[in-house]
């Protein structure tokens, strides 16, 4: 009785041996992964993508052209912005 005891707990501690390899395995590449992860969001924040620099330029030039299109449409508003009375631009 004590030999098939005795089988049972080396059996058992075969198994679970067995288990903390597989689960020590699987940590490794968990840590991997996470690691890639961190390397890839880290490269993706200090380098935005080409075609969002694209789009803010495009954005960019869209607000210079508004902008411009505003001061040629209401020249007495600029005329105020830039700090000149209204009344000097008339009697000029």
């Amino acid at each position: 009785m004590s030999s098939s005891c005795s089988f049972r707990i080396t059996r058992t501690a075969e198994d679970l041996a067995q288990t903390i390899t597989a689960l020590s395995q699987r940590l490794v590449k968990v840590e991997q992964r996470q690691e890639a992860l961190e390397l890839q969001l880290n490269s993706a924040q200090t380098e935005p993508p080409e075609e969002e620099l694209a789009m803010l330029d495009g954005v960019e030039q869209l607000l210079k052209e508004c902008q411009d299109l505003l001061e040629i449409s209401n020249p007495l508003n600029h005329i105020d912005q830039t700090g000149n009375d209204e009344d000097d631009q008339l009697a000029a």
